[in-house]
């Protein structure tokens, strides 16, 4: 069992809390007793000044990430999330501000050169909201569509996005609101033209593709409800409808202070947005009416699968809601932070660590559990700086706004830099929501893979003294997933512009996902009490950073890419039977797979001679062979971008245009198969992926042909 570098809880004794609010009794109590029980695992005071450890450009690697890891404080931590989740702070509203001034005073406050990207941006707010049912009986209920009432500076649950009006009709429950679930409708003989539907959200469609479909059935509105309300708190979850990501109004090109902006009317800015109106509702809600309707019963398939039951009606009989919103577009300014610790050798290659600041509601989760692990490793990095350490290549810390719009804050940024991003960025290291429950869950792109789970290896397990966080992830997880979804700020950066990215956060999911009760108070009573899975994020996190930024050879492993290339080929192939040929792609694979094999080859021979500070010969052969490995991702990105989605231009990893689509891979290829494409059409898209393939087998080897 591999041993973690620290073997001790720390923590940071002397934390002035007084510039904060209290916080209500309970959490009063509760805070004192993390401060009480996190006082046991003292270390050392973090925030002296530490002896000179390191010459410049000089160091060893152990002992700095000794010394990084430390330096960790649980009530450090704790005491950034109180400050940052005081209030509601929704991108564009005033409290918004705030965060941003303590973001940014709080990197200032540690010397780091810090600076602000602006842009402006459409967001989008609710005036007014209604829904009223009358059922079978002539009984008339208004519904409360509020999930809290204590405080006045929560936004009413809403969907951004959501077009303005009022829509009267029959209601029909349609399951999960995919496609399959409109199917299995019309097989009983329902259909939803006309009538209002009601939804449950489920896990492979978001939001605005369940809207989408509502409408193309010829649905007048539709309410969306989420069977977790909180842990029985009655909370509604909030959310975009938007289609895409980014500020919608200038698509494609930074939203810049003053720059272009597109007409509401314009086309490219209405496919965005839906047509019908629509609403969240609480589970409470939901089920009052869920228990009204007549109609034929509900599928078989939809029975027994959370809590629609055997005798579960699915109208439209019985049942009519009335629902209303008017809704608010604003121009709004979006704030992103960017603290930079320039690099000593390469300060031309650049380390991204980014997580979002805005937040639905008071986003002790999401996202500011991330915020306040980013904040603890500038803090981190400023205690190594201090000991003389400087970084071979340039480390950004990013502070994202108006993610919960639609990644607007990021994808403006990456929009503005992709040709230097292109050039320039080795990683982007993605945590949104660091701590959710228990349990360790990372994606990333395969080349990161081998990176991630030696990083995990050096970090306490937050649970288990005797473990490491690795130890735990292979026994409860065990899987990396891929980056193919669209829900966080790595979109941009691997999607759009071919960055190599990891994703990662503590717990599966939790109960409070975008409603009022994502508060610290919540946070220290459920998910993190003592802030020690906080303390690992940070940790894992702050030492990819590193680990990236030092190592003289970028610590990239081609070869599981290769790896996983293969198993998409065949997981596909056995989902075309016969259909089309995979030939093409076992090509280029091949091909891959030989190039990958030649630069770890290359790899493990310049390592050798990494420390060798007078052979200029190896230290050129190592940028070169880094420049390769930092371009290679970029091979997989096509200028044509994926069919009905081009933004997005990744052609292995990237969001599918059909949400039928059944591979988390080649969304091209996927979205051929889902609309049953003739052949020709499915060989083109491989032949597609199968030439970006082979890009990237160039970009990695090198020269030309």
């Amino acid at each position: 069992m591999s041993q973690p570098l620290t073997a001790t809880r720390p923590t940071t004794a002397g934390i002035s809390l007084s510039p904060l609010r209290q916080p209500p009794p309970l959490c009063t109590f509760l805070f004192i007793i993390v401060l009480i029980v996190a006082t046991f695992y003292t270390l050392h005071h973090p925030d002296a000044t530490p002896p000179l450890l390191f010459s410049r450009n000089t160091h060893n690697s152990l002992t700095l990430r000794r010394l990084f890891l430390s330096s960790a404080s649980n009530a450090t931590i704790s005491s950034y999330l109180r400050a940052l989740t005081r209030h509601p702070h929704l991108a564009g509203t005033k409290p918004s501000l705030d965060t941003l001034s303590y973001v940014t005073n709080h990197f200032q406050s540690l010397g780091l050169d810090t600076r602000l990207a602006e842009y402006e941006a459409l967001l989008s707010y609710p005036a007014h909201i209604s829904l009223a049912a009358r059922f079978s009986n002539n009984t008339t209920v208004e519904f409360d569509l509020n999930d809290v009432t204590a405080d006045d500076d929560v936004i009413r649950p809403y969907h951004a996005y959501s077009p303005s009006g009022s829509a009267q009709g029959s209601v029909v429950f349609v399951n999960h609101g995919e496609e399959r679930d409109y199917r299995a409708l019309e097989l009983i003989g329902v259909s939803v033209r006309g009538c209002v539907v009601l939804a449950r959200k489920g896990e492979s469609l978001g939001r605005g593709g369940m809207v989408k479909i509502a409408e193309s059935k010829g649905a007048l509105g539709m309410l969306i409800y989420a069977e977790n309300d909180g842990g029985g708190l009655g909370g509604i979850e909030r959310g975009t409808v938007m289609r895409g990501i980014g500020d919608p109004v200038s698509p494609g090109w930074p939203g810049v202070v003053g720059g272009e902006k597109l007409s509401l009317e314009d086309g490219e800015v209405t496919k965005r947005f839906p047509k019908i109106p629509s609403l969240p509702l609480s589970l409470r809600n939901a089920e009052i009416i869920l228990a009204s309707l007549g109609g034929a019963r509900a599928p078989v398939e939809w029975r027994n699968s959370g809590r629609v039951g055997s005798g579960q009606r699915v109208g439209p009989e019985q049942t009519v809601v009335n629902m209303t919103l008017q809704g608010e577009l604003k121009m709004k300014k979006v704030h992103n932070v960017v603290a930079t610790i320039r690099g000593s050798e390469e300060p031309d290659r650049y380390v991204i660590l980014g997580n979002h600041r805005d937040a639905w509601t008071y986003g002790a989760v999401d996202p500011n559990s991330g915020t306040s692990a980013l904040l603890d490793i500038g803090r981190r990095f400023s205690v190594l700086l201090k000991s003389g350490w400087r970084p071979r290549r340039t480390i950004l810390l990013c502070s994202w706004d108006a993610e919960e719009f639609g990644m607007i804050g990021s994808t403006e940024w990456v929009e503005e830099n992709v040709l230097n991003l292109g050039a320039s960025a080795v990683a982007y290291l993605n945590v949104d929501c660091a701590v959710q429950g228990s349990g360790f869950f990372a994606g990333s792109t395969p080349q990161l893979d081998g990176l991630l789970l030696d990083a995990l290896k050096l970090v306490q397990d937050p649970d288990d003294v005797a473990l490491t966080v690795e130890d735990t992830f292979k026994s409860q997880n065990n899987i990396i997933e891929r980056l193919s979804r669209v829900d966080s700020d790595f979109s941009g950066f691997l999607h759009h512009a071919g960055i190599p990215s990891i994703d990662m956060y503590y717990g599966a999911d939790y109960p409070v996902y975008h409603t009022a009760f994502d508060s610290y108070d919540w946070m220290i009573r459920n998910a993190d009490p003592l802030f020690h899975r906080h303390v690992a994020m940070a940790g894992v996190w702050g030492l990819l950073g590193i680990i990236l930024a030092d190592e003289p050879v970028i610590p990239f492993n081609y070869i599981s890419y290769a790896e996983q290339l293969h198993a998409h080929r065949d997981a596909l192939s056995k989902l075309l039977v016969g259909k089309a040929s995979v030939d093409p792609l076992s090509m280029a694979i091949k091909e891959f797979s030989l190039v990958a094999k030649e630069a770890k080859d290359e790899a493990k021979k310049l390592k050798e001679q990494a420390y060798n500070k007078n052979d200029a010969a190896a230290a050129a052969r190592r940028r070169g062979l880094n420049d390769r490995m930092m371009l290679a991702e970029r091979g997989f990105l096509d200028s044509e971008g994926i069919k009905g989605k081009e933004w997005f231009k990744h052609l292995v990893y990237g969001p599918a245009a059909e949400p039928e689509s059944k591979l988390g891979f080649f969304p091209g290829i996927a979205d051929a198969i889902a609309v049953n494409s003739s052949e020709g059409m499915i060989q083109h898209e491989i032949w597609r992926v199968a030439r970006a393939i082979q890009k990237a087998s160039r970009a990695l080897k090198g020269g030309f042909t």
